[in-house]
């Protein structure tokens, strides 16, 4: 009886970081590039139940018997085995501004920070006071050659993610000075965007504010090469990967399998009060 509180406690346990979870899922549904987070769980090791008190039960005319028939299996609980994040792609949607950048493949935008740099399938990019390509918090977008720096309606990615500024209307010709180009009327090809994949892109760790840090178990990123690096698209953002309607009816089985368990626990409050209060008094 109390063996059974325990297993239904860890059952409630488990539902709140299931709930945890859903709850993220549904707050970040309209957040661009976001990735739905999954909770695994595992059950804890199944007690083999035997009758103790029996005469036993032959198997064989001539073999031994089982003095201790089995019962059946009794579960101990559940826990909470990983979270970890779903990384599918999410929806193209068009937002007609050139800072604007999405992946269509997988792959991350690699961002400088004071903590380091750090990774983002957020591709919702802006203009900083300096000139740099940045994210909503003011971190600069890497390219293969430090920090992008680029101006209003000047400058266009391909789907290989070159940055190309037009040089026929420099600001500043300094910043363009020995960048691959034909001719300086021709647009000029100023960086490239860094762009970066891990062994285990799953064990990322998230960070806030749409970012990744890497992990033991990711591994160390790796500059994506030419050929399988995914296509970039400007002009467009990727949706968060999270389906409302389904996270609503996970949310819901959660709330049931939580009442379940506190039915669980009443219900051994109830027998256990019971034993207590009347079987012990007869006696």
């Amino acid at each position: 009886m109390i063996r059974g509180w325990y297993t239904a406690a860890s059952g409630m346990r488990a539902q709140q970081w299931r709930l945890d979870a859903v709850a993220n899922n549904l707050a970040n549904v309209d957040t661009d590039g976001y990735k739905r987070d999954v909770a695994a769980f595992k059950a804890f090791p199944e007690l083999l139940i035997r009758r103790q008190d029996d005469d036993g039960v032959y198997l064989h005319p001539f073999g031994s018997a089982d003095a201790a028939p089995i019962v059946g299996k009794m579960g101990t609980g559940v826990e909470l085995n990983e979270l970890f994040t779903n990384f599918d792609q999410g929806a193209l949607k068009e937002s007609m501004s050139d800072f604007d950048l999405a992946l269509d493949g997988g792959g991350f935008f690699s961002v400088a920070t004071p903590w380091g740099e750090r990774y983002t399938r957020n591709g919702s990019f802006q203009l900083g006071k300096e000139g740099f390509l940045e994210t909503k918090e003011g971190y600069p977008v890497l390219g293969e050659n430090g920090p992008i720096r680029v101006k209003a309606n000047n400058f266009q990615v391909d789907k290989n993610g070159r940055v190309w500024i037009n040089a026929a209307y420099p600001d500043e010709p300094e910043v363009l000075a020995g960048r691959e180009s034909n001719n300086w009327e021709d647009p000029v090809l100023f960086d490239t965007l860094k762009l970066v994949d891990f062994d285990l892109d799953r064990y990322l760790e998230k960070q806030g504010s749409s970012l990744y840090r890497e992990s033991e178990t990711s591994g160390p990123a790796v500059v994506i090469e030419d050929g399988a690096r995914p296509k970039v698209l400007q002009g467009f953002t990727e949706a968060s990967n999270v389906d409302p309607v389904v996270e609503m009816v996970r949310m819901i089985e959660v709330n049931r399998a939580y009442e379940a368990n506190q039915k669980m626990i009443q219900a051994g409050e109830t027998a256990l009060g019971t034993l207590i209060n009347q079987v012990a008094r007869i006696q």
